[in-house]
């Protein structure tokens, strides 16, 4: 029985949406985030990366980064940048990206579901990444960026949300990246409030699509909470952590595809040779190659692209081992390209599908920069770099592992479009 309850939301005041609302801190790195909060100083950026506001001798994890943080964030509150709903409430959240619309249930999750596997996690975390988040909620008090889950669709929800669509939304803008975003409440009188929390209460598995480290920092502050204050009851808002629950059936994953520095010191023919063990390997019908199913990769390798087929020798029933991204490391990064912990191993760059193949181009292109003009080195394959295209992992293998109880490998999915930071936020008292 999944816990999904209403909560007083800070948001952003009218008119003020579209200048708020940021991309997520972990799609930027630091001279990235800067630039974008000097381009725009009332993006949420300014607050969830907050070490926009000092120059590069502080370090990005300093103390005083994080009181920073919390400083403007109370400093916009008192100012009237951000307005707390006046009672409990559920919110939708669409995003339409590319003609595609998908529709969240804004809510909050209990950190004992995530606990107890009712909100099923498919990565594994890292603790330094959850250790600046940790730091970041607990020190402003506040919980700025939501935790995107996915629920199998359930009719009775689908029909109350298109139901409360028909109104008139709280607020609807475009971003930049031209992607559009509406916000609809609902209260307590309305009827869709009692069916949205007794529909989750009927289901026992919720997955976190993407933000595992958004999420275990959550918990993780509110059971420091919870040591803190050995008397609470279970209802204190510390039990909670913001989330956006989406069903399935509207959810895009795209492709996350690979791009290795070096072939390892084969050449070009003795590598091709090793691979197609595993793989049927013939040039691709067309430039750049896009994979048409499971088990089919593309690869680009000096200059050409070729189609990788999986052969029935590594093929694999197992949810885990099965995934096109396992056979790809189990079957050639691992063994051949000596990629033993994608996590570490600084020769391979993951690069989303948002980018597209031609940055996979753009990527091999440049790693072989250093060797342009030095023929031997191309021909002796020292000067080579190769990247992969990957079929993407569905929604359906998301959850076969996630109920397994097992991990995916790093960078098996890509979420289009990305929730936005800044548009709700959830107080801990």
């Amino acid at each position: 029985m999944a816990n999904i309850r209403p909560f007083s939301a800070y948001r952003p005041a009218p008119g003020l949406e579209s200048k708020i609302a940021a991309l997520p801190y972990d799609v930027y790195n630091r001279e990235e985030a800067t630039e974008e909060a000097k381009r725009n100083p009332d993006s949420f950026l300014a607050i969830d990366r907050a070490e926009t506001g000092f120059g590069p001798e502080v370090d990005t994890y300093a103390e005083e980064v994080y009181r920073r943080a919390a400083s403007l964030l109370q400093q916009w509150i008192s100012q009237g940048r951000f307005v707390k709903e006046g009672q409990p409430c559920y919110y939708l959240y669409e995003l339409t990206m590319n003609g595609r619309s998908q529709t969240g249930i804004v809510a909050c999750a209990s950190i004992d579901d995530y606990r107890d596997n009712v909100i099923k996690k498919h990565e594994n975390t890292r603790a330094d990444k959850e250790q600046d988040r940790i730091r970041h909620v607990d020190v402003c008090n506040m919980q700025t960026g939501p935790i995107f889950l996915a629920y199998r669709a359930d009719p009775v929800l689908r029909d109350v949300i298109r139901a409360v669509k028909e109104e008139s939304p709280a607020c609807a803008f475009v971003s930049e990246d031209g992607v559009g975003h509406k916000v609809w409440v609902i209260r307590e009188e309305e009827s869709a409030f009692s069916m949205i929390r007794r529909q989750f209460q009927q289901m026992d598995s919720i997955y976190i699509a993407d933000g595992h480290h958004r999420c275990a920092s959550a918990v993780k502050v509110g059971l420091m909470r919870r040591a803190a204050n050995p008397d609470y009851t279970g209802e204190e808002e510390f039990n909670y952590f913001l989330s956006v629950l989406f069903p399935d059936e509207e959810l895009h994953i795209m492709d996350y595809n690979r791009v290795v520095k070096d072939l390892k010191g084969y050449n070009k023919e003795t590598f091709l040779e090793k691979i197609s063990q595993g793989f049927l390997v013939v040039k691709a019908p067309e430039a750049p190659y896009r994979p048409e199913g499971k088990g089919q990769f593309g690869m680009f390798l000096d200059g050409e692209w070729y189609r990788l087929t999986a052969r029935p020798s590594i093929l694999s029933g197992d949810a885990v081992d099965g995934l096109d991204v396992s056979l790809l490391q189990n079957h050639l990064l691992g063994p051949i390209l000596g990629i033993e912990d994608p996590k570490t191993d600084k020769r391979i760059d993951f690069v989303g599908g948002i980018r597209g193949l031609e940055e996979l181009e753009r990527r091999v292109r440049r790693e072989q920069g250093a060797y342009m003009g030095e023929e031997a080195h191309t021909r002796e394959g020292k000067g080579l770099a190769v990247a992969f295209s990957l079929y993407p992992t569905s929604m359906e293998e998301l959850f076969a592992v996630a109920d397994a109880g097992r991990l995916m490998p790093p960078k098996s999915t890509w979420f289009e479009p990305k929730l936005r930071s800044g548009l709700f936020l959830h107080a801990l008292d």
